[in-house]
């Protein structure tokens, strides 16, 4: 690209320092990102901590290394920013799962249950723009907590975490039929097979894991609460039932333990295809020829902010 001072002749994670430099950029990176990924960015997170971290910064340009969706949320949160994603087919299956029209459509014929619509914030710009208020994992009770009382609630898009979110706090809500395919891989068989290989690690599951498996988890909570669990539990190897790429960051950050992947019936790969489709290559392409970039609606985007900022108002 014409006007850029980049030296080809440096190694990528150079190449990603001077276009970070040069383009005023800030690199937000999710706990499911590959290593090389977390280690060049400024931020690396859940969903809710790097929503914060979109909604304060003062970047010109935000590379969010994470799924679609979570690039809209960060293009909804800074309209007058670009807002760039290595991969734009890096997608997700709870996304997938509630298309706005599908959603928009039994909205209409539900009209007499005169719904509070909670979103996850795993689902695209529309689905939050028909949304009353959007929560992560991490806050989702607190969310659910703060809704009308006299209104029926729909959860959407994941059943599992909505279900999760039931047991905590006894208000009854009517779950979309959504899953996370990774989430739902492990299963009670494979957590009890390493629970023996392993008898004294605690487990730590995601909220997204089905029932039987968060009946066999120690704690349940977000990734960001994850990492909370693994640096004050007083134990020195964990069980951490989550997608893979959590496990850099523990590493990293918790150097005297041990995390053991849960594994999945098949193999201890729990890893979202979606999330290992953004490389440090296309990373430094979307930095150099800034794109792809997220572009949105201006009346999409300003229906799906208010949700946002009401979920960002009440996590404080």
């Amino acid at each position: 690209m014409v006007g850029t001072g980049v030296n080809f002749g440096l190694d990528l994670e150079e190449e990603i320092q001077e276009l970070r430099s040069e383009r005023n950029a800030v690199i937000l990176a999710h706990n499911y990102q590959v290593p090389e990924i977390q280690d060049v960015a400024d931020f690396v997170g859940d969903s809710l901590g790097l929503s914060f971290q979109a909604a304060k910064t003062d970047g010109d340009v935000i590379l969010f290394c994470g799924v679609h969706f979570m690039a809209e949320t960060a293009k909804i949160l800074n309209p007058r920013k670009r807002v760039v994603l290595p991969d734009l087919e890096a997608g997700c299956s709870l996304s997938e799962s509630c298309p706005p029209e599908k959603l928009a459509t039994f909205l209409e014929q539900h009209r007499d249950k005169n719904y509070y619509v909670i979103a996850y914030i795993n689902c695209s710009a529309g689905v939050k723009a028909l949304s009353d208020v959007i929560c992560t994992s991490g806050n989702a009770e607190k969310i659910v907590r703060a809704a009308p009382a006299d209104r029926n609630i729909l959860f959407a898009p994941d059943q599992n975490l909505g279900a999760w979110v039931i047991e905590k706090t006894g208000r009854q809500m009517d779950l979309w039929q959504g899953t996370c395919y990774i989430h739902v891989e492990f299963t009670a068989r494979s957590i009890n097979k390493i629970r023996q290989e392993y008898p004294n690690a605690p487990v730590v599951a995601h909220p997204e894991c089905t029932y039987a498996v968060r009946m066999l988890a120690d704690e349940v909570c977000s990734t960001e609460k994850m990492v909370t669990f693994c640096k004050e539990a007083p134990v020195r190897e964990i069980i951490v039932v989550t997608e893979a790429g959590l496990l850099h960051r523990l590493r990293k950050e918790i150097p005297g333990k041990t995390f053991i992947p849960g594994p999945t019936d098949n193999c201890f790969c729990g890893e979202c295809r979606f999330m290992k489709m953004n490389t440090l290559e296309k990373a430094r392409d979307a930095l150099l020829n800034l794109e792809p970039e997220i572009i949105l609606p201006e009346a999409v985007r300003k229906r799906a902010e208010a949700p946002i900022l009401r979920m960002l108002e009440l996590s404080k």
